[in-house]
């Protein structure tokens, strides 16, 4: 086998369709854009609008909210890369380790929001970690070494009154769990007691 004898396999590289070039190519004329009218020109504005009704995505309610201005941004770093660092002198394992001690042996370029510290690879060294957050098999690997991981990210406290459905659940549980539904009128209910052969 030589370079000049690999190929990929017949039919997986085809030409370029070249539109245009006459009724003959099958792609002539109009070039596989029908008829004459907006969408036959280029830039088209025309695709989720619906002739003048309000489109469906402006008839479907909001919903939610995105995170992302405040969103916490993380790096991320696995076991095996920081063991490397370890091993090849750029990161001290006797002093604790936490995400200047990772910028300054490479680990990543600048510090973000912290740390994130997961499983993948091995740790042989024992080291005490300061790390934002690291998931559970690296927390388990790390301790197994011998050494800690502290979570710098503060814990998420329940919070001590229930807010939106959770709210309504418990009021509702607390009124004996009927869900708004019409109570029966007291005359029916007395009706309903009574024996058959009672009138």
């Amino acid at each position: 086998m030589k370079l000049n004898q690999i190929a990929d396999n017949p039919g997986a590289r085809k030409n370029r369709m070249r539109i245009g070039r006459g009724i003959g190519s099958g792609m002539g004329k109009t070039g596989g854009r029908g008829g004459k009218g907006q969408t036959a020109r280029s830039g088209v504005r025309i695709k989720g609008f619906e002739g003048g009704q309000m489109p469906l995505h402006r008839r479907l309610p909001k919903r939610g909210f995105r995170n992302t201005p405040f969103a916490v941004k993380l790096n991320e770093t696995n076991l095996g890369k920081l063991q490397a660092a370890i091993d090849a002198g750029r990161i001290d394992a006797k002093a604790p380790i936490d995400v200047a001690a990772m910028v300054k042996g490479g680990l990543m370029r600048r510090a973000k929001g912290g740390v994130k510290l997961l499983g993948t690879g091995e740790i042989k060294t024992k080291v005490d970690l300061a790390v934002w957050r690291a998931s559970k098999s690296a927390i388990e690997a790390v301790q197994k070494a011998g050494g800690t991981v502290k979570i710098l990210a503060p814990s998420k406290e329940a919070d001590d009154e229930p807010r939106g459905k959770n709210k309504r659940a418990a009021i509702a549980a607390a009124k004996g769990g009927d869900k708004g539904g019409k109570a029966k009128p007291a005359k029916a209910e007395a009706a309903a007691a009574k024996p058959e052969g009672e009138a």
